[in-house]
């Protein structure tokens, strides 16, 4: 495996274009199963959860053809299995959207519990209990969840927590359901909008996707031949940002929807960093002292659990002490104990991180524990005095489209390079 070498106390400078969400992706995919034609995604991020997540649908009959780089092309007139249990499925945690798409399809479907990254207890019981209102049978034996169904009936379902897991996939199931489905408290996450978009350009009929209340009236087929562009990664957008900031650099960052971003934004201007929003790109630039804020994490509009490793880097930077609470997964502090072989001074108390802020980071040997982690991990040797190596660095593969690559072109002293050691 490869490692990073990075070389730190350089200011970000320049412009950078982030890439389509991989968590839209990651739906949007899985929901072309419930068409029997052709489509086309633009603006699919070229990550590794894609390509392990087509590998998948690939083994169900789909086929798929590069346009280009971004751009592919889904054939699902071929795809005659509704048993999604390749190891593969345990790489990536989106591959639980293949439980509604498959649903939905072929009103049966054997899957493989998901994987991703470990973030603490990630249960899947709103997916299985909006499955079963649809009228489905959920069985589970051998580490697969095996769904069946006669029909599929729409139903009114509350979900106990916010999931946008869960939200996605009864959003699945139910598109080719007989009568209305209505999901109440359900999760507004941008991508949740995206994936509806595609669905209703197929000739779905759902109303509410970004509001708590997702009404979706049945409909007995598809229509293929659209093309549908992925919307912008709003977490790889505020990775930069963050990393813009803490750096005390100068960059605009483009291909951004500035009304995802209002929860960092806000911290941002919060903390002295000027916020500049143009149409479908942000500027950011620091002059002043960064000053102290607390930060909890909360479903979205609230500010994102993905952001909140990469925000800890840019809190070590300011004045005064700073908290984090994390609101969604109680494993999500992991990857502190990597940022204080760097020199952090922080403390975790349950649930919040302490942070004490003008922190001087020093280069180390550090791991990515996950995808966010690890962005938080380079955000790290980006601000440090001397060289980090940072192993683990397929986690960033994962979620991060040309990362090394578009940091370099912003000034930072990166590359990627052979681990002997692995």
């Amino acid at each position: 495996m490869d490692k990073l070498i990075i070389r730190g106390q350089k200011r970000l400078k320049g412009e950078v274009t982030i890439s389509g969400a991989k968590n839209a992706a990651l739906g949007v995919l899985p929901a072309a199963l419930l068409l029997s034609d052709v489509c086309t995604i633009e603006n699919v991020p070229d990550i590794l959860d894609i390509s392990i997540l087509r590998g998948i649908m690939e083994s169900l009959g789909a086929q798929f053809e590069n346009i280009d780089r971004n751009t592919i092309r889904i054939d699902t007139r071929k795809v005659n299995s509704y048993m999604a249990t390749t190891p593969d499925m345990h790489k990536l945690r989106g591959s639980y959207y293949l439980m509604g798409a498959l649903l939905g399809r072929f009103k049966r479907a054997v899957v493989t519990f998901p994987g991703g990254c470990n973030l603490g207890v990630r249960p899947i019981d709103q997916h299985i209990k909006g499955f079963e209102a649809l009228g489905a049978k959920v069985e589970i034996e051998h580490g697969h969840i095996k769904l069946s169904a006669n029909k599929l009936t729409g139903a009114s379902i509350y979900l106990d927590v916010v999931s946008v897991g869960a939200t996605i996939n009864i959003m699945l199931a139910a598109v080719k359901a007989e009568g209305l489905t209505t999901i109440e408290n359900a999760a507004k996450e941008p991508h949740i909008v995206d994936i509806a978009n595609f669905l209703n350009a197929m000739g779905a009929d759902i109303k509410g996707a970004g509001t708590d209340i997702i009404r979706i009236r049945g409909v007995k087929s598809l229509k293929g031949n659209i093309v549908h562009n992925i919307i912008p990664d709003q977490i790889e957008a505020g990775t930069f940002m963050i990393a813009a900031a803490a750096t005390r650099g100068d960059v605009l960052v483009k291909n951004v929807i500035p009304k995802h971003m209002e929860s960092l934004t806000a911290k941002l201007i919060e903390m002295n960093v000027r916020v500049e929003e143009f149409d479908d790109s942000i500027r950011i630039y620091v002059k002043e002292r960064l000053s102290k804020v607390n930060i909890k994490t909360l479903p979205y509009p609230g500010f994102p659990t993905d952001l909140q490793p990469p925000a800890a880097i840019l809190l070590l930077q300011a004045e005064g002490i700073s908290t984090i609470t994390e609101g969604i997964f109680e494993n999500r502090f992991q990857y502190i104990e990597e940022l204080k072989r760097m020199g952090a001074n922080i403390r975790v108390e349950g649930r919040m991180a302490v942070i004490e802020g003008r922190c001087k980071l020093s280069g180390a040997p550090i791991k990515a524990l996950d995808l966010r982690a690890g962005a938080a991990c380079v955000i790290a040797a980006l601000v440090a005095d001397g060289e980090t190596e940072l192993t683990n660095v397929h986690y960033l593969d994962r979620g991060y489209e040309n990362f090394v690559e578009k940091l370099g072109k912003l000034g930072a002293d990166i590359k990627r390079v052979e681990n002997n050691k692995c």
